[in-house]
């Protein structure tokens, strides 16, 4: 097995202290120098770490000065595009539970979730935006996770309607912050029950995005199954140019 790259482990690391607030906003972070020593490695791998952690917006640096913490601002960490408009669904859009959070045995979901059970919690809701329908999506929470957010009254019943999000939800309530996610897009077809949900033709071409959301720790706690209907929704990215 191929192991994991030196500056993904310590840009993890870092991470991990950012988001768990050890490093006050605008404070200073070590320097290259000092962290090369402390984890063993080359200033270029201190280096890379650092471009990583600029990219998402968790830290800048100033010439001839150093690196330092951004504000948050109460923000989630938005390492990917897709979790910065997730995370901003809320704002202009409802959530209402099809199918409450209830613990179900799905073996598909749990090897997606890494775990050592055949058992996950799951809810499937609708999201609309000005009364409209745009998306379907199937939640499966790993047990840490469903056990965290058991008994929150937004997703225990059918019917219910707010403004949360589950990762919002989940942020507050777990030991460890999400901060990354794992995405896949692929075009599918509504059946039965997704066209009846979204209010379009049985057979009508949907987008469907697939997310795993992991801890500072690299832990799955989160597979999001999403059905768009293409013409509600749009997926933006920015893509970088790499070192080299």
């Amino acid at each position: 097995m191929t192991s994991e790259a030196a500056y993904k482990v310590l840009a993890r690391t870092l991470r991990s202290a950012l988001l768990q607030r050890r490093y006050a906003d605008g404070s200073p972070l070590p320097t290259e120098a000092q962290l090369a020593a402390e984890h063993d490695v080359s200033r270029q791998t201190v280096r890379r770490a650092f471009h990583d952690l600029v990219a998402e917006g968790l830290v800048h640096r100033v010439p001839g000065r150093g690196t330092f913490a951004s504000p948050r601002d109460g923000r989630y960490l938005r390492q990917f595009g897709s979790i910065e408009d997730l995370m901003g669904l809320s704002q202009d859009t409802r959530l209402e539970v099809l199918r409450p959070l209830r613990r179900q045995v799905d073996v598909e979901a749990a090897g997606r979730l890494r775990l050592e059970t055949d058992a996950v919690h799951t809810v499937v809701f609708l999201r609309s935006h000005n009364g409209e329908p745009f998306c379907h999506t199937t939640v499966h929470l790993s047990p840490a996770a469903g056990a965290a957010l058991a008994g929150v009254p937004e997703l225990g019943a059918a019917g219910a309607d707010s403004e949360v999000t589950v990762i919002g939800l989940l942020d507050t309530r777990l030991p460890e912050p999400i901060a990354e996610a794992e995405q896949s897009i692929t075009a599918a077809a509504a059946d039965p029950a997704l066209a009846a949900a979204l209010g379009c033709p049985v057979g009508a071409p949907l987008l469907r995005i697939d997310r795993i959301y992991l801890t500072t720790s690299g832990v799955p706690v989160e597979l999001a199954v999403s059905h768009f209907l293409p013409e509600q929704y749009s997926y933006r990215v920015k893509l970088r140019r790499g070192l080299g």
